[in-house]
């Protein structure tokens, strides 16, 4: 079982770290849930993060009745694994996409238009971990299904105060209008979630903390889920056999991103 310094763990922590070990995630589905159950501590999700998977956690008793009407059979025949821990294991999922979209830190993309708004909006500024709690209320609100759970946003909240997740923001004066937050394994950045109040605010969240994650050493920013609005982004797809081995590459571990506030010009 891997050792975690200063990162605590629930109290199946054991058991749930043996059962990670155990999982072949190279040979786990692509298109669906990977494995269901375990515990949601701070060293639980940092090692799934780690071993390339993220929760997604029922958001209440129906939704987790159809998760077990879903993929039940497949998890009776071993298709999916099922962690131990938890009194209802269909209650948090954990994914793992294959291809997963991917970007470099300085890669993301604004767009012409964008860029030249940027240059003459001298209002809207930047900053990095500065209100990770502001940015994880506003990805959680009116978000449909609910994932965000409050356990959820409580366990990733511990992992920003241990260095290990991190939110980009920007503001318009003292307002919040657009952020984005995720987890750091490496020099591999997995954002979760972003939201806007502004058009076009999330994707200068993105761009910044980008920089600032490629400056403090990071390598690729993890948008989880393909899509259209993540392609638009600049993301590319990877083969998670790949994504699983840049998240060891060579043992190399990002900074913190430097939190200063930045005119958001500077992007353009």
């Amino acid at each position: 079982m891997p050792e975690v310094p200063g990162v605590p763990g629930g109290p199946d922590v054991s058991a749930v770290l043996d059962a990670l070990d155990a999982l072949d995630v190279r040979r786990a589905p692509g298109d669906g849930p990977v494995a269901f159950g375990g515990t949601l501590g701070a060293r639980e999700l940092l090692e799934a993060y780690r071993r390339g998977l993220f929760p997604l956690p029922a958001a209440d008793v129906y939704a987790s009745a159809y998760s077990e009407a879903v993929y039940g059979d497949a998890v009776d025949a071993g298709e999916v694994a099922l962690l131990p821990g938890g009194e209802d294991p269909y209650a948090l999922a954990w994914w793992s996409p294959d291809p997963r979209p991917v970007i470099a830190p300085g890669g993301v993309r604004l767009g012409s238009g964008l860029a030249r708004r940027l240059r003459n909006r001298s209002a809207w500024w930047t900053s990095a971990d500065r209100a990770f709690g502001q940015v994880l209320a506003a990805c959680a609100e009116g978000r449909q299904p609910v994932w965000l759970t409050d356990e959820l946003a409580e366990v990733l909240t511990r992992l920003h105060g241990l260095g290990a997740a991190h939110s980009g923001e920007v503001w318009e004066g003292e307002e919040l209008i657009g952020g984005v937050f995720g987890v750091a394994v490496g020099s591999v950045l997995s954002l979760d979630s972003m939201f806007h109040r502004r058009p076009d605010a999330a994707r200068v969240a993105v761009a910044d903390l980008g920089a600032r994650f490629g400056a403090a050493g990071g390598r690729l920013l993890d948008a989880q889920w393909d899509g259209p609005h993540v392609r638009s982004l600049g993301a590319e797809p990877m083969a998670r056999s790949r994504y699983l081995a840049e998240l060891t590459a060579g043992g190399a571990t990002a900074g913190r991103p430097e939190g200063a506030a930045l005119p958001a010009a500077r992007l353009g």
